[in-house]
């Protein structure tokens, strides 16, 4: 049975589908940073780059300066790897890992 998500995580939730379904990606991602703005990406591989979707919403919240993040979402795809956004958002940052169909299967901690 699935969670369901605040309002504010909720946004990160559409953030995330539409950055998936941009691209017809396999799993997309969004994050908010401490100062409230929402970044998102999709899941790259051509072969020769290979960035996952919240690999690539982190890089795009430290290119704009974010210096901590509050919250991502996760969604679809069979790997959920945290690390880099543990790097940005430190210990105890909520990362709700959705389904396919945006439903929260999970909900882990940095």
């Amino acid at each position: 049975m699935s969670d369901p998500l605040g309002a504010e995580d909720a946004k990160l939730l559409t953030l995330a589908k539409g950055a998936r379904a941009r691209i017809s990606a396999v799993q997309g991602a969004a994050i908010r940073d401490e100062m409230g703005r929402t970044y998102s990406g999709a899941a790259i591989d051509n072969g020769t780059i290979a960035i996952s979707a919240l690999d690539l919403a982190v890089a795009q919240a430290i290119a704009a300066g974010a210096r901590g993040a509050e919250a991502a979402v996760i969604l679809g795809g069979d790997t959920v790897e945290i690390e880099g956004f543990r790097s940005l958002a430190g210990a105890g940052v909520p990362v709700h890992v959705c389904t396919s169909a945006g439903d929260v299967a999970d909900t882990v901690l940095t």
